[in-house]
């Protein structure tokens, strides 16, 4: 088990971890809207009370707020932080032609979409640098040892043999071949084996396995129980650079789909599921672990931020995109009523899931466990 950090380092560390993201998330809202013409009110780095800030000479109110579980941008004609809109009664007369809500849809899908699509270009950007300065990592896909007794002894896997595809996913490294079994914890499936040119497909039982994290906490995992070779570091031609960052961002949200769907069915465990206490710990470890590994961190946080944000749930940008995308088929947006009915829907899933994943949070802390003790 990992040392714990510093509570200093953790409080450091999350705040540098999710303040740059929270900004470049916002900043794709805002730059857009100024594109299209349409007016800020305001930019915040947090919810609530403003620790600091300044107004520029386009009337916009730039602050950093006390709460920094996130942002937002406030344009012209919204009624508050998530967007929804206003009487256009209370909006002064010679700013009403430019509020929001009065652009077209498509304006409006655009503006909302750009802050996700941000955090998808900085995560690109940090991978692009990483893969200009150290190469690419990647492990063989061919096998190295086969574990006696394993799921891939008892499905004919051999030492030697390059495994091609698993579940109906493509496995072209080591890495990408951990991603699908860890996830899929006693699925029945198939993997195909390249074995001396000739392809087998082979029937598969993924196992199931308990690993302990750096925090302690066990967890039920996939294993087939074979061992690949030694990572390789690979240099990316300069021409190549970012091609093959935005693939791997690609990959990486594609995964973070397929572990969305393994969590709706049921194979991974929904007290998996983390929240901001986790986040800090996370970002305190890698902080100890050196600025390389932090800013590896911060990519994926940042493709983590944009993915959960095309979700579509009221209040979040992907349920905003849901609700353009219905104005623009039925070409009238919907009532008032049901946007007030959808957001307080909306702000009820959100509140619950951080309530949900904070009790998870407590709980890899140790809280439960001691509190049961105290109380047995």
């Amino acid at each position: 088990m990992l040392p714990q950090p510093p509570l200093w380092l953790v409080l450091i560390a999350f705040l540098c971890a999710l303040g740059p993201l929270v900004f470049f998330h916002e900043l794709g809202h805002y730059l857009v809207g100024r594109w299209f013409g349409i007016p800020a009110e305001t930019f915040s780095i947090g919810f609530g009370r403003e620790l600091v800030g300044w107004t520029d000479r386009q009337g916009t109110r730039w602050k950093v707020a006390w709460l920094p579980l996130g942002g937002y941008v406030k344009f012209v004609g919204d009624m508050g932080p998530a967007s929804n809109p206003a009487d256009l009664q209370q909006i002064p007369p010679e700013l009403r032609d430019r509020v929001f809500q009065q652009r077209p849809v498509w304006q409006r899908f655009l503006v909302v979409l750009a802050g996700p699509m941000a955090n998808f270009l900085l995560a690109i950007l940090i991978f692009a640098a990483f893969l200009a300065t150290v190469g690419r990592p990647v492990t063989s896909n061919v096998v190295a040892k086969v574990q006696q007794n394993s799921a891939a002894y008892e499905a004919g896997i051999r030492p030697g043999d390059r495994i091609v595809r698993i579940a109906g996913w493509d496995t072209p490294t080591f890495e990408a071949i951990s991603d699908i079994v860890i996830l899929r914890s006693g699925l029945k499936t198939e993997v195909v084996v390249d074995r001396g040119g000739t392809q087998l497909e082979l029937p598969l039982t993924i196992r199931a396995a308990e690993l302990r994290d750096p925090w302690g906490k066990i967890h039920k995992v996939g294993r087939i129980g074979i061992l690949g070779g030694e990572r390789t570091y690979v240099k990316v031609p300069p021409l190549r650079v970012l091609p093959a960052a935005t693939s791997y961002t690609f990959d990486v949200t594609r995964g973070m789909v397929d572990g969305l769907w393994q969590l709706i069915v049921g194979r991974v465990q929904k007290d998996e599921l983390g929240g901001p206490i986790k986040i800090a710990q996370i970002a305190g470890q890698q902080a100890e672990l050196g600025v390389l590994a932090f800013v590896q961190l911060l990519a994926l946080f940042s493709i983590n931020l944009g993915f959960i944000n095309l979700l579509p749930v009221p209040m979040l940008d992907g349920g905003h995109l849901f609700f353009y995308t219905v104005e623009a088929i039925r070409r009238q947006p919907l009532s008032a009523r049901a946007l007030d009915w959808a957001f307080r829907g909306g702000l009820a899933v959100i509140l619950a899931l951080v309530v949900f994943t904070t009790m998870n949070d407590l709980g890899s802390l140790g809280l439960w466990d001691r509190l049961q003790r105290l109380i047995g």
